[in-house]
């Protein structure tokens, strides 16, 4: 376990905190809140293929940020009446744009978070951009959030497809094998990680010499026709590339091995995966495989403080869509203290370029070109069960991706 970051190593309570930044305390009687009040909105999968890496427990992380920031605070916070609303949204775009529009309109909520599903995250961007109001995505991957689709009031928080293939697709192609077989669920967010993943592996001089969209959400959890398809490819791929997450991920995995297709040459490449991904299927049928993640609990001090009060309050063990949950509420929160008040032009002005170092952003910036929140990444792999010493310690962190490498440019396509 790493235990050096940079960053000072003391009590929870004062790290989570130390870099929210974000000006001096406000106070008084001259606060400009809508109502005397802020409500954040927390968007997700709460019982569905992606409820387990982020769904309530990310509800969980924003309460956490919320009683941190009084405690920070305490009578010279902005607001003492600070509430959570939250919706499922079932991985549906229809129904995300519909619980959007409810939690802006009617249940008054100043900033929207998490959203996974690139397909439902921007329908929500297209809301935020019509209602004024701000939205964090945390669990969706499409770079269109930064691209074609970018607007003032959405911020891309935790992770991107070109963050993923960057990093995992290019090792993969350098150490494992040049030939790859690309699985992707067939909606935007597997769409856009074939895509990025493809540019990647032709950079590094590998091919892909196969690729298919599966249907999602999967409900027959049936991957076998693909699977089997693999090794019969001609030239065969070295690599299985498998783009789907949560439930679906471990669904393709639990396949994988049961057709032995890496005794067959045909190695695993994950294209996401969570902490609670590795929990449900185990170290052992995960074992080597190399990943790009965008925070680990047990990567230093600060994070395992966090994963412990964090455990405590949930019974498990933090994913980075938690983390980056707790983070984009907390500076959401600060931007309007800084401010002294709720307005979103005002607080989206507060946030645009600003430098933040907390428990999620490691050398993290708000982007203002693009509103891409670029941070330190990690290249990880799956520990043997043998060298796993206590539950959930199940990654070691093989090499750090600085934050200027691990995302892309502001891309031409984003018009703010």
């Amino acid at each position: 376990m790493r235990r050096s970051v940079g960053v000072a190593a003391a009590s929870a309570a004062v790290l989570v905190v130390a870099g929210c930044g974000g000006g001096g305390p406000q106070s008084g009687g001259d606060q400009k809140l809508t109502g005397d009040k802020i409500v954040l909105g927390v968007l997700n999968d709460q019982s569905g293929a992606y409820s387990e890496l982020s769904g309530r427990n990310s509800v969980k992380a924003v309460e956490m940020a919320i009683a941190d920031f009084k405690a920070k605070y305490g009578d010279k916070a902005v607001t003492k009446n600070i509430s959570v609303e939250t919706a499922d949204h079932q991985n549906k775009p229809d129904v995300a744009n519909s619980k959007a529009q409810e939690m802006y309109d009617r249940k008054g909520v100043d900033a929207i978070l998490d959203v996974p599903t690139s397909s439902a995250a921007l329908k929500v961007a297209d809301v935020a951009k019509e209602k004024k109001k701000l939205y964090f995505n945390i669990g969706a991957a499409t770079t269109d959030l930064t691209g074609k689709s970018c607007n003032k009031y959405t911020f891309h928080y935790a992770y991107d497809t070109y963050m993923l293939a960057h990093g995992t697709g290019t090792v993969t192609t350098e150490q494992v094998g040049k030939n790859w077989y690309i699985l992707y669920p067939n909606y935007a967010f597997g769409q856009d990680m074939e895509k990025s993943f493809s540019a990647a592996i032709t950079a590094a001089g590998g091919k892909v010499v196969g690729k298919d969209g599966a249907p999602f959400p999967n409900t027959s959890g049936d991957y076998s026709s693909f699977l089997l398809k693999a090794p019969t490819l001609n030239p065969k791929p070295q690599v299985l590339g498998t783009m789907q997450a949560g439930a679906e991920l471990v669904n393709v995995v639990k396949q994988y091995n049961e057709f032995k297709l890496r005794d067959k040459g045909v190695g695993l490449a994950v294209g996401l995966m969570f902490i609670t991904d590795i929990h449900s299927l185990t170290p052992a049928a995960l074992a080597g495989t190399t990943y790009t993640d965008a925070w680990y609990w047990n990567f230093d001090q600060q994070n395992r403080e966090w994963a412990d009060r964090f455990q405590k309050e949930t019974g498990t063990r933090p994913s980075f869509a938690h983390a980056a949950n707790y983070s984009a509420a907390m500076q959401y929160l600060e931007a309007v203290q800084a401010a002294g008040t709720d307005d979103a032009d005002t607080v989206v002005k507060g946030l645009e370029g600003k430098e933040v170092n907390d428990l999620f952003l490691r050398n993290g910036k708000i982007r203002a070109e693009d509103h891409r929140v670029i941070h330190d990444a990690y290249l990880a792999q799956v520990k043997p069960q043998a060298e796993v010493s206590e539950p959930w310690d199940y990654v070691k962190i093989l090499k750090t991706i600085p934050a200027a490498e691990a995302f892309r440019a502001p891309s031409a396509d984003c018009k703010m």
